[in-house]
């Protein structure tokens, strides 16, 4: 876990009921989410076997062990754990080097969060090495702090990278804006007692209590997440 800044007098945030925005990487800032499904197939069309189309709903947003994992037991692949997350780590960087594609709204939403000193954390089930090299295209300065998924005990689906986030930042969860793109992130996030703007990716998300569904970021910007805020009290 990596941090800069961690301030919360920030002439925006005073007064207000937000007091931190913690954002997802693949699929919410970043259209990567195909990207890691892509490389799953080619690697595991390297070892003979073919992945169900089904099965992208499965692995989407989860932390590698599990979407590995799963994978794995559903092929019968002859490869370990650890094997396989070196060969997709691997794909995906290589992918990422070669292109690295915002989403709509991405570059606006971090650039308004960053001139009004908004506390942000980048929140991702990624592993260290993915996320840094992410951090060249989006911004390091934009982030106060980052959150890995091989740097907690527990990640996404448990509420642990959020709750790192919400104190490394000084912030209480419940004054937390969490914006996410898959059911397994915004359970994550709900699990933590954060607020939750879900922008679905790949798999549709219902609305509920604490959260609020929009199909794109062009839709949120800092008074949209003020509102949200607001309705809480």
């Amino acid at each position: 876990m990596t941090s800069t800044v961690p301030a919360l007098g920030t002439r925006t945030a005073e007064g207000s009921a937000l007091q931190a925005v913690l954002l997802d990487m693949d699929g919410t800032l970043v259209d990567t989410e195909g990207f890691w499904w892509d490389v799953e197939v080619e690697v595991f069309a390297s070892l003979g076997h073919v992945l169900d189309e089904s099965w992208r709903h499965v692995v989407v947003g989860g932390p590698m062990t599990r979407s590995a994992g799963f994978l794995i037991e559903a092929t019968g692949a002859d490869i370990t754990l650890d094997e396989l997350t070196v060969l997709l780590n691997d794909g995906f960087e290589d992918r990422i080097g070669r292109t690295l594609p915002l989403m709509p709204g991405a570059g606006r939403l971090l650039a308004e969060l960053y001139e009004y000193e908004i506390p942000t954390a980048l929140v991702s089930a990624s592993h260290r090495r993915i996320i840094d090299r992410v951090l060249t295209s989006l911004g390091a300065h934009h982030f106060a702090l980052t959150v890995a998924g091989d740097e907690v005990p527990r990640t996404k689906p448990h509420p642990d990278p959020y709750l790192a986030a919400a104190a490394g930042l000084g912030a209480e969860p419940a004054r937390c804006a969490v914006i996410e793109d898959t059911a397994t992130g915004v359970a994550a996030a709900e699990a933590a007692g954060c607020q939750v703007v879900a922008v679905p990716s790949v798999a549709p998300i219902a609305p509920a209590l604490r959260r609020t569904v929009v199909t794109s970021l062009e839709e949120v910007d800092l008074t949209f997440l003020h509102g949200l805020m607001t309705e809480m009290r």
